[in-house]
């Protein structure tokens, strides 16, 4: 009786021991901080919302691209702020309309070389943002937002840059030919553009033969580098945007012809980047997310891309300018191969990432900005209730639901002045995608309700003035 009571006590006494280790275990793992999980962007020059296998394009093949959505998010009703490059990618940048922050003109639709302006430095950036929680910062690729030295990404955020300051266009040599012959056969000394690491110029004219594939090592080397800390890398493409450039492995292996190859070594690029993650165990800490500034530009033919179901592109407020490509990848934290409902912006970036970095928004300046977290997660919706589509400062047209309506049209290019709606434009775009029925006449009450936000939108607008015009 002695030996079974003593080992009935002991029994016990390794119960309690346990319990508690157990307990305190719990506990040291609900009071400890959750990692903060790592950003990547990777963003298109004129990418079209139907250049991609997983959107519907019948020859550029696009597997690494098609194997993310299929592991992730695709989101079809995903916008960018304005439909040319410079306002894009200020919105994106600190996630306001480009009419907040002067990154916009009805005069010149972009920064120049001869440009005297750029972001200025009282913004926010997402980089900065991140910055000061903490993170490891990179800008790789185009930036467009200025290329003096106070507008450079190491002024706004960016531990490092490597990249072309503006288009991939820009500079032309007095030795191009004129007009669009230096674009159907384009070489390198055409064009003058400066490669730039950091704020030095490295080359000049930058080898754009080869540039995606730099982009994508100098991303992968700073992946590989900062392995031990939360990272943000901003990943910007200079293709496709006219002149086409693509590396020698590359030439000819698209049935698209010279677009397609382009396509094609940019999804490589995508499979490289995303192969990395894996690699270095991080792909379970990383949210990537995948689309393009504008939509496609389609002056240029079949040297510019598609913009699928949607109408016009580049340059236009019309869906095909402005509603991209996109994917957001973040294994086993968002479904697989699943489809948002929800509409989503460029803008929302900043306050997406902010929101699941345990960082705070700015709270000293109006933002456009929405946590797209509860999206991603599948815990609820986006709270974003409009968008507005601005070309310069012009308010052309406000998107409410499946309800789009038009105050002033006006194509890309080609166009002198816009059209003026007296009564206006009302498409749905859930049924009609390529905006082709006026619906108008028999919803009076959606325009109505339309016009009444524009006016609550118009009475907080404050303008500030251009960057692009000094």
């Amino acid at each position: 009786m002695t030996y079974h009571l003593s080992n009935l006590s002991l029994r016990l006494l390794l119960l309690a021991i346990v319990t508690t280790c157990s307990a305190k275990l719990s506990w040291a793992q609900e009071g400890s901080e959750p990692k903060q999980p790592n950003f990547v962007v990777i963003f298109c020059d004129d990418l079209g919302y139907g250049d991609l296998g997983c959107f519907g394009n019948p020859t550029i093949r696009t597997k690494h691209l098609d194997r993310m959505a299929g592991e992730g998010m695709k989101f079809t009703q995903f916008y960018v702020a304005a439909p040319v490059c410079t306002p894009s990618r200020a919105a994106l940048m600190t996630g306001r309309l480009p009419c907040r922050n002067g990154m916009c003109s009805n005069r010149r639709r972009v920064l120049f070389p001869n440009s005297k302006g750029g972001l200025p430095t009282e913004e926010v950036t997402i980089a900065e943002a991140l910055q000061e929680g903490g993170y490891a910062t990179a800008c790789i690729g185009k930036w467009h937002l200025g290329h003096h030295k106070q507008f450079l990404p190491t002024n706004h955020g960016f531990d490092y840059y490597f990249g072309i300051p503006y288009s991939n266009d820009m500079d032309r040599s007095s030795s191009a030919p004129k007009g669009h012959p230096s674009f159907w056969d384009p070489k390198i000394e055409y064009f003058q553009v400066p490669l730039m690491r950091n704020e030095e110029i490295i080359e000049r004219p930058a080898d754009q033969t080869t540039i995606t594939r730099r982009y994508t090592e100098e991303a992968i080397q700073f992946i590989d580098a900062n392995q031990d800390k939360p990272f943000f890398v901003y990943l910007a493409h200079s293709m496709p945007h006219v002149p086409l450039f693509r590396s020698p492995e590359f030439e000819g292996v698209s049935r698209r012809g010279y677009y397609g190859d382009v396509i094609e070594e940019i999804d490589w690029s995508v499979g490289q980047v995303l192969q990395k993650l894996r690699d270095t165990g991080l792909d379970e800490n990383t949210l990537v997310v995948f689309t393009s500034d504008n939509g496609p530009w389609l002056t240029y033919k079949d040297h510019g891309g598609s913009a699928g179901p949607l109408r016009d592109g580049k340059g236009s407020t019309f869906d095909g300018g402005m509603r991209e490509p996109t994917i957001f990848w973040w294994p086993k934290t968002i479904p697989a191969a699943e489809v948002a409902a929800d509409v989503g912006s460029t803008m929302d970036l900043l306050a997406t990432f902010t929101s699941l970095a345990g960082l705070p928004l700015p709270s000293d300046r109006k933002l456009d900005s929405y946590d797209l977290t509860p999206v991603l997660k599948q815990t609820g919706k986006s709270q974003r209730e409009a968008l507005f589509y601005y070309r310069g400062y012009d308010l052309m047209a406000v998107r409410v639901g499946p309800w789009k309506m038009h105050l002033k049209t006006r194509t890309g290019y080609g166009q002198a002045k816009a059209e003026v709606h007296k009564t206006p434009l009302l498409y749905h775009l859930e049924e009609d995608p390529g905006e082709s029925r006026n619906l108008a006449k028999d919803n009076p009450e959606v325009i109505q309700s339309i016009q009444e936000l524009i006016q609550e939108h118009q009475k907080e607008m404050v303008f500030a003035d251009s960057q692009l015009e000094l």
